[in-house]
């Protein structure tokens, strides 16, 4: 399909107006919707970590290989030529072909009958979920103009928060009823209706149709001619490393703290799909929106603001982080998990909403996507592997608390993370060169 196939104008609405049409939410309701499936399927191996181990006999550190490097190597780097397509052909058909893939291996997923088959699967998840977002911050960034993309692009930031949540709650109650295959098979199935549906919902807008009339290229940005750019600047490297970092944490976090709360902290299938989806989903909805509320708020007096506010946010994570590791019982942990799962979140819509300004509309499909290249593969690849490899080599001599351990050992990353976001903030403060429209 032709990059002006199935264009849809968007209805004018001058630069900073914040004037936004009713299809303009249709489309950004179906985008997170598929964004929602996109981070459950994701999660399903994480929720249902400890039947699946029962069932497959795999080890801790199998589990972060799964959930970490090999998912990360696959989502991450074919990420690249699928936003180079997506910048170049029909966005919103890229979206859903790649919707199509990852469901089908999420069912596939639930029929693996060893760690070989479920690797391959779980790689293949990976693969469709690379064509998933990157088309979906461009498709809004065209439906939304400067002023309101920040509040856009955080509510579409929900999608993993509530994808986590209805995880956790759909995961663990069909699991404790059935089983966790009939979990990965459902949800698959229902991906594969929405992959269809949002042909029929969304249509493909106008590229930098919202933009001042100085941001639009004449060209179709070139593949290496957009990495060049994306590399060459501090302020795109350093939101990169930044979010990467974080991620760290939340990926190393998210896909072990089912199994923490189950195997050291007493936590049952109906415990988890209860209290831990509630303060998932609340704590996480909540900072991600809250987040983007505040951006759309303070960058327009500073740019600093999209480095200050997740460098903030993570400064006062810290001790609810640690509490939630030291604390002796599941509802005493549940209750400092909330601090964490709220504050968190506030890198992400904050380093999508500035690498969408800082580059040109015939740029931002690639520039989302090596975004997510960079934080994905580091936070991702790193997060799991490393708890994981940790726990089991902890387990000798604390066999009763080496995932305790092992999730301590994150704390450092939070420090490196803050680090990382005020050196950002110093180049934002020096750097007045501009690409696109202020957020």
């Amino acid at each position: 399909m032709s990059q002006t196939d199935a264009i849809a104008p968007v209805p004018p609405s001058p630069a900073g107006t914040g004037g936004v049409g009713s299809r303009a939410w249709i489309a950004l309701g179906a985008l997170w919707f598929v964004y929602v499936l996109n981070f459950l399927d994701r999660q399903l191996l994480s929720i249902l970590a400890k039947p699946i181990q029962d069932a497959l006999h795999i080890t801790d550190s199998q589990l972060g290989l799964l959930g970490g490097l090999y998912f990360a190597f696959f989502y991450c780097f074919i990420a690249i030529p699928v936003g180079w397509l997506a910048d170049r052909t029909n966005r919103v058909a890229v979206l859903a072909i790649a919707c199509a893939v990852w469901s089908a291996a999420t069912m596939a997923c639930g029929l693996s009958r060893n760690f070989g088959q479920l690797a391959v699967s779980r790689m293949t998840v990976g693969f469709g979920e690379a064509g998933g977002v990157p088309p979906s911050y461009a498709i809004i960034t065209d439906y939304f103009p400067p002023g309101r993309r920040g509040m856009a692009l955080g509510i579409y930031n929900l999608g993993p928060p509530i994808g986590a949540a209805l995880g956790i709650a759909f995961g663990a109650s069909v699991a404790a009823a059935f089983s966790w295959r009939a979990a990965f098979i459902v949800i698959g199935a229902i991906g594969l209706v929405a992959a269809a549906a949002v042909m029929f919902v969304v249509k493909e807008p106008k590229r930098g149709g919202l933009d001042p009339a100085n941001a639009i290229g004449a060209e179709k940005a070139s593949f290496w001619g957009t990495f060049r750019m994306f590399f060459s600047r501090p302020v795109l490297v350093l939101a990169s490393a930044g979010s990467g970092v974080t991620q760290i944490i939340t990926y190393g976090l998210g896909n072990f703290a089912t199994l923490f709360l189950m195997r050291e902290k007493g936590m049952t299938l109906q415990d988890v799909a209860l209290w831990y989806a509630l303060v998932v989903g609340i704590g996480m909805s909540g900072g991600i929106f809250v987040s983007g509320w505040l951006i759309d708020r303070f960058t327009r007096r500073s740019r600093q603001a999209y480095a200050f506010l997740p460098a903030t946010s993570l400064a006062l994570a810290i001790p609810f982080y640690l509490a939630f590791v030291w604390a002796p019982t599941w509802p005493l942990a549940l209750a400092f998990l909330i601090g964490p799962t709220f504050l968190n979140y506030f890198y992400l819509s904050s380093s999508v909403a500035l690498v969408q300004a800082e580059v040109r509309p015939d740029q931002r499909v690639m520039s989302g996507a090596l975004l997510l290249l960079v934080m994905n593969f580091v936070g991702m690849g790193l997060g799991p592997t490393i708890v994981g490899f940790a726990s089991d080599f902890f387990r000798a001599a604390h066999p009763d608390n080496s995932l305790q351990i092992a999730l301590y050992a994150l704390t450092p990353f939070y420090l490196a993370a803050i680090g990382l976001f005020l050196w950002l903030a110093k180049v934002l403060g020096r750097d007045t060169s501009r690409a696109g429209g202020v957020q």
